[in-house]
């Protein structure tokens, strides 16, 4: 893989700070080395001395005075190193991916913890893309996708997807316009990157099947462009076994993952991971050396400690126990729409996540029937333009979140949403 193609001037022009290099080598170092090198604050002069977390089994999470004073301090701009070793270990039993005995000039597999998945996204596109890029995506999507995009000047193609995901299909007549002649030429215009949210996507509850991947993947090597996997709901898949990643495809290098906690663990701790080829993930790590300089060193031992008492048996255990919360929440959401929108809507069962998407029959545009006239009826949804590439063309879907609210509460909701529909039609 040829990295330098992909990597926008801003992004090449970056270089490794001295001193964060000083603080990553000093984690590392022995507590007998003595450094007169960092500018970090003395901890003895912060006012937390201990801290101990309950947990709901019982169990507890100790920072002793020792531990707090490394929590409160700076830490290495890739994450601190028990947790990315215990993260590493995740990525390969759950996804095996080649690139792991592969070379770092080869794109050997590299991770780095971000302050939640939606920063190492923000920096996976300031590294990519370049004003007037051509960009792959299947729209409806994530709108922190968009608005992370869309000031970057690149031109967002939609690909057609449907309940299965991104149809390779049109992929193939997307990138048709385009010759092979072209790939690889540092001017061309083929789309060099394309994202997509493969499991559960938000907003329409889409998975795409293995089949899918595998299309993609190998278009992806004919057209040589980089795959951006957004996966916050990989771990709310509805079925097992779980569905095979990009990341396990990866034979080329040519894929950036996006990992988050906040589905499962906690969404207020912010902790998220970018795995990928190490050529780049060095790249989006000179970023946070220069933006936020690390994630809070605090959460990731808190993060790091449940997840060393538990070990990977007891995570995927605490796992099971999330997605059958989610799949009850599902099926009373499923039971309600049966139950008031038939004749009125339609939709699929997502397979993973907590959307709903909705389309209403016989409403051209949602926008104003839900930020005017659902609040009135007590209800709140999301109208289904937000999620578009241009927000202000008429679209037909809500969007439902069946995360928080009670069975009960979700039946309510789409009682008065059924009142509120055939007042519209």
């Amino acid at each position: 893989m040829n990295y330098s193609r992909f990597v926008t001037a801003v992004s090449a022009a970056r270089k490794a700070s001295p001193i964060r290099l000083l603080t990553e080598l000093q984690q590392k170092s022995p507590p007998s080395l003595i450094s007169l090198a960092g500018g970090a604050p003395n901890p003895d002069t912060f006012p937390f001395k201990t801290a101990t977390i309950t947990l709901k089994n019982g169990g507890h999470i100790v920072f002793d005075e020792g531990i707090m004073k490394r929590a409160l301090q700076y830490s290495g701009s890739y994450g601190i190193p028990e947790l990315l070793s215990w993260m590493k270990d995740l990525q390969k039993s759950l996804h095996n991916p080649p690139t792991v005995s592969y070379s770092p000039e080869r794109g050997q597999m590299e991770m780095c913890v971000t302050t939640g998945s939606q920063e190492g996204l923000c920096k996976v596109f300031e590294m990519l893309i370049n004003p007037g890029d051509n960009i792959l995506l299947d729209a409806p999507t994530y709108s922190g996708t968009l608005a992370a995009l869309k000031p970057l000047g690149c031109n967002i193609i939609n690909v057609p997807s449907d309940e299965r995901g991104m149809i390779p299909k049109a992929l193939k007549e997307i990138l048709s316009k385009w010759s092979l002649d072209e790939v690889g030429k540092p001017d061309s215009p083929i789309p060099k990157v394309l994202y997509t949210i493969p499991n559960g996507g938000n907003p329409t509850g889409a998975s795409m099947t293995t089949e899918r991947k595998t299309e993609i993947y190998q278009i992806a090597r004919d057209y040589d462009f980089l795959i951006v996997e957004d996966d916050p709901y990989y771990f709310l898949q509805f079925e097992k076994p779980w569905a095979p990643t990009f990341l396990s495809m990866d034979v080329d290098g040519r894929v950036l993952r996006t990992d988050s906690f906040s589905k499962i663990l906690s969404s207020g701790l912010r902790v998220g991971f970018v795995t990928g080829p190490k050529p780049l993930i060095d790249r989006v790590v000179l970023h946070i050396q220069a933006s936020t300089m690390h994630t809070s060193t605090f959460t990731q031992l808190m993060v790091s400690q449940l997840l060393q008492g538990w070990g990977q048996e007891g995570f995927l255990k605490h796992i099971d126990s999330v997605v059958e919360f989610y799949r009850k929440q599902r099926d009373a959401m499923l039971g309600s729409a049966d139950k008031w929108l038939k004749g009125v809507a339609e939709w699929h069962a997502p397979a993973a996540g907590m959307f709903l998407w909705i389309k209403l029959k016989e409403i051209t545009d949602t926008q104003r029937l839900i930020m005017e006239k659902a609040l009135e009826k007590e209800v709140l949804l999301v109208p289904g333009g937000v999620f578009n590439i241009n927000s202000s063309e008429p679209c037909p879907y809500v969007r439902a979140a069946f995360s928080q609210s009670s069975p009960e509460q979700i039946d309510l909701a789409f009682q008065r949403l059924s009142t509120l529909i055939k007042e519209a039609m």
